[in-house]
């Protein structure tokens, strides 16, 4: 039998290290893609200049299908203001779980799959850690990554959508940065 202060020690060492490679926010957003089931990509950098919420699911997790109703009455109400929301699947085989996914679940936004691993780089979550789902991501105007929630946090207790709302709230009362004007000097 092992000894438990060591595991115990073990244990904390790699919480510690866990919560220390936590994921850097805010940090600008990778193009990341996501591929969708009839062959295309979608591309965050394509939703540039709107607020974007990015949710990486299990299409057989309950917390992630509760998440997805949530984000679908959100797309309807938002988009007009300059929301997106995509998901993606990330469990094996997802390719093939999507389509009847959105067919039971009827998301208003687009629902596409990618590898856990790329995911995982995404979210600069660590490989030696599971991975709780849903993680929500929320990308400003600007493509900057401000907030990411892993499916552990609180932001997916009972308030969920108050919790969805007032962080997508937040970014849209933002103001877009100007746009800086090249200035060309003359010479003389």
């Amino acid at each position: 039998m092992p000894n438990r202060g060591l595991v115990r020690i073990l244990l904390g060492a790699s919480l510690a290290v866990a919560a220390a490679c936590g994921a850097n926010v805010p940090r600008p957003s990778p193009d990341f893609a996501i591929n969708m089931t009839g062959g295309e990509q979608i591309h965050l950098s394509q939703y540039k200049g709107k607020v974007c919420v990015v949710a990486f699911i299990l299409t057989t997790c309950p917390h992630c299908q509760k998440t997805v109703q949530y984000l679908s009455a959100i797309q309807n109400e938002y988009g007009s203001r300059g929301v997106q929301v995509v998901a993606s699947a990330i469990e094996s085989m997802a390719n093939m779980n999507v389509p009847d996914f959105i067919k039971r679940f009827q998301p208003s936004f687009p629902v596409g799959f990618n590898d856990q691993e790329v995911v995982q780089r995404f979210l600069q979550h660590p490989v030696m850690l599971r991975m709780f789902m849903p993680q929500l991501v929320f990308i400003d105007r600007q493509g900057t990554i401000r907030a990411q929630y892993p499916g552990e946090d609180n932001f997916f207790a009972k308030d969920q959508d108050q919790h969805l709302r007032d962080q997508i709230d937040a970014l849209l009362q933002e103001t877009p940065a100007p746009h800086k004007k090249r200035s060309h000097a003359k010479s003389s």
